[in-house]
């Protein structure tokens, strides 16, 4: 019974982990300062490139940093390793993110990956370190965003206004809510 309780113990604090980190990403891409803050603890470093940033000025930062050229962004997580000692991980999370540019010009697609230093405090699991590579970029025609294709899908919104925070996801017609 102790190996299943430990079991289920390591898999919590592992999706606990995870949830932080697409938490953060999810938060920057709707620009709320307040979830991105619930992610990283007050004495947190960010590495992005040469711009280093302590954890009470990253919330602004980032934001400010994607309002500069973009109108939306998409951080993805896709691969997550996890090495778990005691109330330390330390996390390689590959990221793939999509910046749409304010002109509408051409999207930018990054690969890199979050190299990501966790402590659990008091039962909570937050980012404490974050270093970022970039593996290889790409552009892309944001074209078909414009197309009858996709005339009519919601689009996104960088405040709470945006769909995803809504409790109950309910439908709505068609008329209602920003939509390309």
């Amino acid at each position: 019974m102790s190996d299943l309780a430990a079991t289920v113990a390591y898999l919590k604090d592992r999706q606990d982990i995870l949830d932080c980190i697409v938490r953060e990403c999810r938060a920057r891409d709707r620009q709320d300062v307040e979830q991105i803050a619930s992610c990283w603890w007050e004495d947190g470093v960010d590495e992005h490139g040469a711009v280093v940033t302590f954890a009470p000025d990253y919330p602004e930062r980032a934001n400010a940093g994607h309002r500069w050229g973009f109108q939306a962004t998409s951080h993805n997580i896709t691969n997550h390793l996890c090495e778990i000692d005691g109330d330390t991980a330390n996390c390689e999370s590959y990221v793939v993110g999509g910046l749409f540019w304010k002109d509408s010009s051409h999207t930018s697609i990054a690969f890199g990956r979050y190299l990501d230093r966790l402590e659990k405090r008091d039962g909570e699991w937050r980012i404490l370190v974050r270093r970022c590579t970039i593996e290889m970029t790409a552009d892309a025609d944001p074209n078909w965003v414009f197309s009858d294709a996709v005339k009519g899908f919601l689009k996104h919104q960088w405040s709470r206004e945006d769909p995803s925070y809504e409790r109950p996801i309910t439908w709505k017609p068609k008329e209602e809510g920003l939509r390309w």
